[in-house]
């Protein structure tokens, strides 16, 4: 992952063109350019402090930072008011790692092994939980549309009421969860692969108070970057032809989650599959129950209430995406067609998303 570094070059450029207002188009490019590699310095001191806090208290900080960067975008354009944008977001992310991280690591790990097996107990756990994610969307657009025939007029403010005590349901759930995982069940789904994930560590561990720093360092240099993106989105978007529900359905869920789609492939390339649907079946699970609940929540602080109510596409897509990544996982292997399967549902998703009309 060291090569994305690269890449932080247009951390200055992007501090440089906001500053002496420059072209939004270039802002809003270099702010996400820069994001990419500031996610994967996240990750990997959020690993180093999960390796030496030890399996439970590692899987809690893993839990906490997989999705920080798309959290803090998404907050941005909560903060300024992009509603749809926010909810692009979550869905996108859900839809990304199901299709395109999954997809990814199972095609190149079915190139290069004929089949490939991982935990099914694990993996039927997290894909079971996918259902909710489906029904949590579902309940409140359905309720909107049944609302609206009854009482347009208050329809807005019984959404924000739904969609809040749903988002509290949700982060119980995911309490549930991690319990589940790390403490009841811990060693019914443990796996060899969990034992020898910090195998896979390249390099000495950091020092706590590096790593903290670290990860601080990076979260502050995420939180400036975001602000840039999301306060050029609309010039930049016009200016390259694109609308803001493909920003944030697709875009916005690539820059923010780059690093952990790699780690990913990687572990599907040296046959650790069971790792690489932790990865992503476990990050849709966070955005899920974790991510989008939270930032529900967060609108009532920042005075921006936000509902869970989406688009019929962006409905239908979830849908088909949990039912293919439960079809993918319900045997416990996988080979390279299952893998070129789920991208190719992601490619006419991200077709449809992109010819998609504006308003």
């Amino acid at each position: 992952m060291k090569w994305l570094n690269i890449l932080l070059i247009f951390l200055p450029i992007a501090v440089f063109l906001e500053v002496t207002h420059g072209s939004p188009t270039l802002i809003f490019v270099s702010a996400a350019l820069a994001i990419l590699p500031l996610a994967g310095i996240m990750g990997t001191a959020t690993e180093q402090l999960a390796v030496r806090a030890g399996s439970t208290i590692g899987g809690l900080l893993n839990a906490t930072f997989g999705n920080a960067t798309e959290l803090i975008i998404a907050f941005f354009a909560l903060q300024a008011g992009k509603l749809e944008v926010v909810k692009a977001s979550i869905v996108g992310s859900i839809l990304g790692n199901l299709l395109l991280v999954m997809g990814l690591a199972v095609l190149l790990g079915g190139l290069k092994y004929k089949e490939q097996r991982f935990n099914l107990k694990s993996a039927g756990t997290v894909a079971s939980l996918l259902v909710i994610s489906v029904i949590a969307l579902m309940i409140p657009t359905i309720f909107d549309l049944a609302a609206r025939a009854i009482a347009p007029e208050r329809v807005a403010a019984l959404d924000v009421n739904l969609s809040d005590a749903a988002a509290v349901v949700l982060i119980l759930v995911y309490a549930g969860y991690i319990y589940f995982t790390l403490v009841s069940h811990r060693d019914i789904l443990s796996t060899a692969d969990d034992e020898g994930a910090h195998d896979e560590h390249d390099g000495p561990l950091w020092s706590v108070p590096r790593a903290v720093g670290v990860l601080a360092a990076a979260t502050i240099g995420v939180a400036f970057m975001s602000e840039f993106l999301v306060g050029t989105l609309e010039e930049a978007t016009a200016v390259l032809g694109l609308t803001e529900f493909f920003v944030g359905l697709i875009l916005i869920p690539i820059i923010g989650n780059a690093a952990e789609h790699a780690a990913a492939v990687l572990f599907a390339l040296r046959n650790k599959m069971d790792l690489s649907m932790t990865i992503s079946l476990g990050s849709t699970v966070q955005v899920a129950l974790l991510v989008a609940p939270l930032l529900v929540l967060a609108g009532l602080v920042v005075g921006q209430p936000m509902n869970l109510v989406v688009s019929p596409l962006e409905l239908v897509a979830i849908f088909g995406a949990v039912i293919i990544a439960n079809s993918v996982v319900r045997d416990g292997e996988t080979n390279w067609l299952e893998g070129l399967l789920l991208l190719a549902v992601y490619a006419i998703l991200g077709l449809a998303v992109f010819f998609y009309p504006v308003k």
